[in-house]
């Protein structure tokens, strides 16, 4: 927590006394920052990601230690010129709108679905067989879309590490669960990722994605899952010929912790407030703008956001006061892996402000008008960028094309065919990169602290290009041509 305050203060600190002389200038809008912004000023974001590449193989020790700097680096190098070239007023409320419209919401979230988890712990006689590990990847993928890729996530990474620790090679059954897990299995409710949730919030039905999106799910799992199981299985067999032998203790599984499904069901509930209240007539006013706190030029916290926040802390609180501290360690729980996404992430949403204020304004002259362009532009850009936004661009130049019939929401009708691409490309993509979705970095943090030796940011990317991008193609060939 100190180091994101030290780079949230030297960050205002550093840009403030760089731009003193333009602080009584006009704020600009993002419509019009976006129309004139030059792209140059994505270089620090690309930088970022670099750093996030390349610096854990290069210096891996001053990594771990001084990365926060790194984040405060890029953060200045993009918002000093931006306020130079604009004003200090107009970049403080890019920034703020940034983190407090989409940074706070995030890591609130991830904190209260990390500590709720770790205080679950299914232990007993799991042995990581490929039909063991196939059967959790089944259960974690299915979960996913009931309580969010992140809670699944959670919930689902110690049970199979656990299981797997016997074996000398597992970080297959970790990519797979990054693919099935954290990203596909989130795609058939609004609950299941965020980007779904905002369209849920501008009219798309509840059950949609449950009644347009399950075959393509379907297909992908099945697809995913027989490659695994041939790769497990002669990893498997390998480690049987080294003398490695499962764990056969016959001891009955057991759940411990098992009140905090309570607490994970609450934070569940906390989200799906965050997309219905907005609607309600109580927290609008006569405009018909959602109600909340006013902060600094166009942005405010509203108070179902504040709601939400406070019952995933909430939650999180009494989920830490009411379980044993043994269940945390026999979780081997840390830290670690959420400083790390909270560190690292501030640096992310800073920097890919000016990626988004581009994307936003120049979306829908991009020409995209088949499912299979929709697709492939919004995974892609969903793959570095977050894909909440990414999802909403997109969601709305598909909204402005005219469809006769489909689906009606509040930025338009938008075809059915463009709104399952669309929908697909946000989640399923995200599964490209550690950054794709954000329990990507959280999965492999907790597999690192538990032995797990993880393929660096472009050894991922090599895993992902080889299996997930074919996956896609045939997904194209068969639902988006």
């Amino acid at each position: 927590m100190k180091k994101i305050l030290s780079v949230l203060t030297l960050t205002a600190a550093a840009t403030a006394l760089c731009c003193p002389s333009v602080f009584a200038a006009e704020i600009m809008h993002s419509a019009e920052l976006g129309a004139g912004i030059s792209l140059v000023f994505a270089i620090p974001f690309v930088g970022m990601l670099l750093c996030i590449a390349i610096c854990p193989l290069v210096i891996p020790e001053k990594w771990e230690k001084w990365r926060w700097l790194f984040v405060l680096f890029w953060s200045l190098l993009f918002l000093i010129p931006f306020a130079l070239t604009y004003n200090v007023p107009t970049m403080v409320d890019q920034l703020l709108e940034s983190l407090v419209g989409d940074y706070l919401t995030f890591i609130v979230l991830l904190f209260g679905l990390f500590c709720v988890a770790g205080n679950i712990c299914l232990e007993g006689d799991l042995a990581g067989t490929p039909k063991t590990n196939v059967l959790l990847l089944l259960i974690g993928t299915a979960l996913a879309s009931w309580i969010g890729t992140t809670g699944a996530s959670m919930v689902m990474i110690r049970p199979i590490l656990r299981a797997n620790r016997w074996r000398s090679k597992c970080v297959q059954t970790v990519v797979f669960f990054i693919f099935l897990v954290s990203n596909i299995g989130g795609c058939l409710t609004p609950i299941g990722d965020p980007p779904l949730l905002m369209g849920f919030m501008r009219g798309v039905p509840f059950t949609w994605e449950l009644q347009h999106l399950l075959p393509i799910m379907a297909l992908n799992v099945v697809l995913l899952l027989a490659i695994y199981f041939v790769m497990d299985q002669r990893a498997y067999r390998k480690d049987l010929a080294a003398g490695r032998k499962p764990l056969n203790g016959g001891a009955k599984l057991r759940l411990s912790g098992a009140h905090n499904i309570v607490f994970m069901l609450v934070i569940v509930l906390a989200v799906v407030l965050s997309g219905v209240l907005p609607g309600m007539p109580l927290f609008q006013n006569a405009a018909g703008d959602v109600l909340g706190i006013h902060i600094f030029g166009s942005v405010s916290l509203s108070y179902p956001t504040l709601i939400e926040i406070a019952m995933i802390l909430a939650a999180a609180f009494l989920s830490f006061k009411t379980t044993k501290k043994d269940v945390r360690t026999k979780n081997n729980f840390t830290w670690g892996a959420i400083e790390e996404v909270a560190v690292l992430f501030i640096g992310i949403f800073i920097t890919m402000i000016p990626a988004l204020l581009f994307l936003k304004a120049h979306g829908a002259d991009l020409g995209l008008t088949e499912p299979w362009q929709m697709f492939w532009a919004t995974g892609a850009l969903s793959s570095f960028l977050d894909n909440t936004p990414t999802y909403l661009v997109f969601m709305t130049t598909a909204g402005a094309l005219g469809a006769a019939e489909g689906v009606v929401t509040t930025v338009g009708t938008i075809a059915v065919p463009m709104l399952i691409a669309i929908s697909c490309g946000a989640v399923f993509m995200g599964a490209n990169t550690y950054i794709g979705n954000a329990p990507n970095f959280m999965v492999k943090s907790i597999a690192d602290e538990n032995g797990v030796k993880m393929p660096s940011f472009f050894g991922y990317m090599a895993w992902s290009v080889g299996i997930l991008i074919p996956v896609f193609l045939i997904d194209t060939l068969l639902f988006f041509l």
